[in-house]
């Protein structure tokens, strides 16, 4: 990968689609935690089980945190819980990773730890909207906040883009920004993405997924496309 960032990091790539492909893995593929991209599969399953709520719209949208555990919340126990967001995974054909049922890390979500590898949160999003009850939260990703603007979001070339966003501090230190999202082109077939950066800051880590976005932009023509 031809983009240089300074800081390790890594992008999944898969066609969208149900197919079985193995999503392009380039760079760093430590496996991390999600942080609050695995809003997205749990907003989906609170919506499933309850309808469109506020609540739902500024965890997507704002990335706001306590909307995100009203949503944990209303599908019952911790548990529960992730029993359900880790069935929404599975139906993305995420096969592997599985979300805590427990809190991990004092200070933060039990959702927000759930080890997420790049391959199989771009599978995951590679399925998203091919899956039923998932347009709405396709369509908040589509109109996301400031906060979460950069990635993909910088990219010229789509016909339009969906992303969620994550970061956090890591124990050893470092900082981890997140990205999973959907690049739509001209012809309407799309491209799911999974990056992240891991550096020792938010704005750097937003630096370097955004030198990732340019070099998606410019290597456009040469994405995996696919449609549901």
């Amino acid at each position: 990968m031809a983009a240089q960032v300074g800081v390790p990091v890594g992008v999944a790539l898969a066609p969208v689609g149900r197919g079985d492909s193995r999503p392009i893995m380039l760079g760093d593929n430590t496996p991390q935690v999600a942080w609050s991209t695995i809003k997205v599969p749990l907003a989906v399953a609170a919506e499933r089980q309850n309808g469109p709520s506020t609540a739902e719209s500024n965890a997507i949208i704002n990335s706001d945190n306590a909307s995100a555990e009203a949503l944990w919340s209303s599908l019952g126990s911790d548990a529960v819980a992730a029993r359900k967001v880790t069935a929404v995974l599975r139906e993305g054909g995420d096969t592997q990773s599985t979300v805590p049922a427990q809190r991990l890390r004092a200070g933060f979500t039990v959702f927000g730890q759930t080890v997420w590898t790049l391959p199989a949160a771009a599978t995951f999003t590679a399925h998203l909207p091919c899956m039923p009850g998932t347009a709405h939260v396709v369509s908040l990703m589509g109109q996301v906040a400031g906060n979460q603007q950069w990635g993909i979001e910088v990219m010229s070339t789509p016909r339009s883009t969906a992303v969620k966003g994550g970061w956090g501090p890591g124990v050893d230190g470092s900082y981890l920004v997140r990205q999973i999202g959907l690049i739509t082109f001209s012809d309407g077939r799309q491209t799911a993405v999974a990056m992240s950066a891991a550096g020792g800051s938010m704005s750097g880590g937003i630096a370097a997924l955004n030198a990732i976005g340019n070099w998606l932009n410019r290597n456009a023509a040469r994405l995996p496309r696919g449609a549901c």
